[in-house]
């Protein structure tokens, strides 16, 4: 994707130097799901990978977020908050969809893909958190429902996303070799119990059991594939309830914020992080769960 005459002209910093380019996903089109609150994780990844001169193609499902405790946002101001970080030339596309829907995470890539010519990253941010339970009430409905939007849409996804047709050709070999990445996201689930959340604990387990195998699958076509425990970050749920009761856990005196993850995931989509694949990774600030 062409980008503008500022950033094409800009002085490239020299090999082995400590320079670092302000524009690391200039050029490049970011597809990030789970875009539906200006409070959520998915935004702020949105924004941040614009700000490193990324197109953005925008996921949302704004009817779950009506049905939950939060609420939904306008969906307008979402787009238009990103479009605010947007430099030079890059674009921003929005696509609504159900990704629990048999055949949505592939057309949502292929759509995509469509609109923008062609996908560098992908980000599968989202999320079911409820309905939910502890496992003396546990249903099949409630654990399909999260396996199918927790670990069954990012597979999907990510399938679609590899099957681009840019991926299809050998990988040039040389020190840029990498010409793709995913990043998918987990919990904190192998740390810790969560209770009452057996159904979104085992979906997102899923998601870090698989991360090594398929980042094994796609390295020969050049794409790196990681996964990010966020850790406890405010969403805008939040009480001041519970932050007294949880003060003590956090070391730096304060809870996760939405672009703490975000930095590190939109790392992961840059040329730094490169040699990076087949990793879980947490960013939590140091929460000390045993602190009570």
């Amino acid at each position: 994707m062409a980008i503008d005459a500022h950033h094409a002209n800009r002085s490239a910093a020299p090999a082995g130097s400590a320079g670092r380019d302000p524009f690391p996903l200039a050029g490049r089109t970011v597809l990030v799901t789970g875009v539906s609150r200006r409070v959520g994780i998915g935004h702020a990844i949105a924004c941040r990978a614009a700000d490193y001169g990324a197109s953005i193609v925008a996921h949302h499902y704004c009817s779950h977020d009506a049905s939950q405790p939060w609420g939904a946002d306008d969906v307008e101001a979402v787009m238009a908050s990103i479009r605010t970080h947007l430099v030079g030339s890059a674009r921003l596309v929005d696509i609504p969809a159900d990704l629990a829907v048999p055949g949505e995470p592939g057309r949502v890539v292929e759509q995509a893909a469509a609109a923008v010519g062609h996908l560098d990253a992908l980000v599968c941010n989202q999320a079911m958190s409820s309905p939910d339970g502890p496992l003396s009430e546990m249903t099949e409905d409630i654990l399909d429902a999260h396996w199918a939007v927790d670990a069954r849409a990012s597979i999907l996804l990510a399938q679609a996303f590899a099957a681009q047709e840019g991926f299809a050709a050998p990988v040039p070999s040389g020190p840029g070799r990498r010409r793709g990445a995913i990043v998918f996201l987990t919990s904190g689930q192998g740390l810790a119990p969560l209770p009452g959340e057996i159904a979104y604990a085992a979906a997102k387990a899923a998601i870090a059991g698989v991360t090594l195998t398929i980042s094994d699958e796609l390295i020969d076509a050049g794409i790196t594939v990681n996964t990010v425990n966020p850790g406890p970050v405010d969403t805008g749920y939040v009480t001041e309830e519970i932050r007294q009761a949880t003060a003590a856990m956090f070391p730096q005196g304060r809870w996760g914020e939405p672009d703490d993850p975000a930095r590190l995931i939109t790392w992961l989509l840059t040329d730094e992080a490169r040699w990076v694949t087949g990793q879980v990774i947490s960013s939590e600030g140091g929460f000390a769960r045993w602190r009570h």
